[in-house]
Formats: structure tokens, sequence, C-alpha cells
């Protein structure tokens, strides 16, 4: 059985009345969301973060075989189908109308470029120039982000890599929880 975490943060300042992004770094969203956030602070863009499955590597982690194979294959390659690799994290049986709507933003190679840089970007020694930026960020976050230290921690079971994908409505219940539980002050 494959077990996926479902990590939430909360900041107790709000945004403004009309504006109050939930920022859900999935996948390679964490790389970039969690950095965004840990680098700029949630007191002034964000009310919310909510990571699934996701972290911050600094190089110091023991990454599968598979994953440095699909680390190098992706550094090889012009083109990718986004659809077919999404399918490789899911356990269930994926709908072609979902696959064309994975690969929608991706519809030749110049939109591809970004989706085949991702797994670079993903610190796998000490060296990599991302793991200087992630080095210490989860301790940071949890000083700048009020709330952080304390929020309950899901976990998500018999689900794949891509959570909303296999478990769309236990997230959701999940999240409801979550933004019910921590509402922002009225100012």
């Amino acid at each position: 059985m494959e077990i996926s975490a479902l990590y939430i943060v909360h900041s107790k300042y709000e945004i403004s009345k009309k504006f109050q992004p939930l920022v859900e770094p999935w996948d390679w969203g964490s790389l970039i969301g969690l950095q965004l956030v840990g680098i700029n602070g949630i007191d002034n863009r964000f009310a919310r973060v909510v990571v699934g499955n996701g972290g911050l590597p600094i190089g110091d982690t023991k990454f599968s075989d598979a994953f440095i194979t699909w680390q190098k294959f992706a550094s090889e390659q012009a083109k990718i189908d986004v659809g077919f690799v999404i399918t490789h994290g899911v356990k269930r049986k994926m709908k072609f109308e979902e696959l064309t709507a994975y690969n929608a933003p991706f519809r030749n190679e110049k939109y591809q470029a970004g989706a085949l840089i991702f797994p670079q970007l993903v610190p796998t020694r000490h060296d990599d120039p991302s793991s200087r930026y992630n080095l210490g960020v989860d301790k940071l976050q949890q000083m700048m982000i009020l709330g952080a230290k304390n929020q309950p921690h899901a976990t998500v079971t018999q689900a794949g890599h891509y959570l909303q994908e296999d478990k769309p409505h236990e997230i959701v219940e999940h999240l409801i929880k979550f933004i019910e539980n921590n509402p922002l002050p009225s100012k």
C-alpha cells in the first residue's frame, strides 16, 4: 500500500476581503510554491498553504533508482507526453479526456520545456543549486508561517503520487475542514 501525506499550514493573516489565495503545491508545486512562500513569507501574499505529497529536498535524501532514471531520461528528451507521465503516478485508470486535459498546456515542444526541466529542479546532491534554497526552509516556514507547527497532518492511503486524481473527495474533505477550523480574522 502506498501512503501519501497531506500537510496543512495556516496563516492568521487576512490577505484581502476579496482575494484570499489558497496555495496547494502538489508534486513540482512544492519545489516552486514552497520556496515562493518561504522566501516571500506568507503574510503579504498567501492566506493558507496546503502541501500534498511534496517537500523540499536538500540533496541528502536517497532517491530511488527509478527517480534517478526518470530525471536522466527527462533531461535527454525534447518533448514529453505529460498525460502519459501522470498515469504512472495514479493508481486508477485515467480517462482519455483527463489525459487530454493534462496535455493541453503542453501543445508542442516549446511549451513542454518546463515539464522536462522540472525533474532537474529536485536536488539529489548537496551541490545542486536549489539545495541551498531548500536548506532549513521547513523550519523557517514554521517560524514565519503562523500556525504551521500545530496544524493536523493527514495521511491519504491507497493513492498514488497524484493524490488529487486518486482521492479527490478525501482531499476536498481535508481542505474544507482545514478552512472551517482556521477562519481568517476580519479586520
